[in-house]
């Protein structure tokens, strides 16, 4: 129970900001393949697995609420005045991250280097989904008060954004990033959690093109995982190296928008802090799996 909660608040922390996803978390932690055969059974046809994969969810979305709820408070309060200082942190964790994927999946890509062109268009996409962002959005979204084609917008916003949040690689907080919804949508949840209702509408639409997109991705991810592996590795890859691109042009996607990330405004102990935000998360890993093998021996040894 308490690693299964431990998991869920570490996907919302990568969830909640740009550059990893919470299926990187997940990657990096041990327990992706077992989260996402849970969310294929649970959206399968096999009513027996349904219920064992419902309350194993249910536990890992319990440390989600936990963690979504800290972080947008706390991202909500700080993104304006410190985004260089938040920017070079999400570059930290994203950078930090790539060593665990590749080392985690080393024997996949093990004498599949003509894949690596995949990387390239893991890159590519993400690069012209930014390059893109301008013809996307006319003016910044209020999710206290939208226009219909705006409620459109996030439905679909939202959909793609799980698909990425699932998917190791891109986050989805960084395409929420590139189609200007990440702030207005970690502003309507702190808004909603001070009882501001005016936010709902928006954010049920926003949370009904998340189940679609879950609903539509996760059979043909699991799928593609199983067949490709070395080819979704390196797509997973290239994703999260466009995602630092991503990143560095954060800042102009806020209501008021800012340069990008320059050398002049990088900041160094927030990259650093991101790097040992992933660091923090491995050891804590390593001290809970070794807490739960201990009690294990001593019910073994009480037979």
């Amino acid at each position: 129970m308490l690693v299964n909660l431990f998991h869920g608040f570490c996907m919302a922390l990568a969830d909640s900001v740009p550059g990893v996803s919470g299926g990187t978390i997940a990657f990096i932690l041990g327990f992706y393949d077992r989260f996402l055969n849970a969310l294929h059974d649970l959206f399968g046809r096999n009513r027996e697995a349904r219920l064992p994969a419902l309350r194993y969810l249910v536990k890992l979305g319990a440390g989600w609420i936990i963690g979504m709820a800290l972080a947008a408070t706390a991202l909500a309060q700080v993104f304006d005045s410190g985004v260089y200082a938040l920017s070079s942190a999400f570059l930290g964790l994203t950078a930090a991250s790539l060593p665990f994927i590749l080392k985690e999946e080393r024997e996949t890509l093990r004498g599949h280097a003509p894949s690596l062109p995949f990387a390239l268009l893991g890159m590519a996409l993400v690069i012209g989904l930014v390059a893109l962002r301008g013809a996307n959005m006319g003016g910044a979204l209020n999710l206290s008060s939208l226009h219909a084609w705006q409620y459109l917008y996030l439905f679909q916003t939202g959909m793609l954004a799980i698909m990425a949040m699932v998917l190791p690689g891109i986050s989805g907080s960084t395409l929420l990033l590139v189609f200007g919804a990440y702030m207005p949508v970690i502003t309507a949840l702190h808004e909603l959690m001070r009882f501001n209702f005016a936010v709902l509408p928006g954010l049920i639409v926003f949370g009904c093109g998340v189940l679609c997109g879950i609903a539509l991705s996760i059979h043909f991810i699991r799928k593609a995982l199983q067949q490709f592996r070395p080819q979704m590795v390196w797509f997973i890859t290239g994703l999260m190296l466009g995602s630092l691109y991503a990143i560095v042009m954060g800042p102009a996607t806020l209501a008021e928008p800012h340069p990008p990330l320059s050398l002049s405004t990088f900041s160094i102990p927030g990259f650093l802090a991101g790097i040992a935000v992933l660091g923090g998360l491995e050891l804590a890993r390593h001290m809970l799996e070794r807490r739960q093998d201990t009690q294990q021996e001593h019910i073994y040894s009480d037979f």
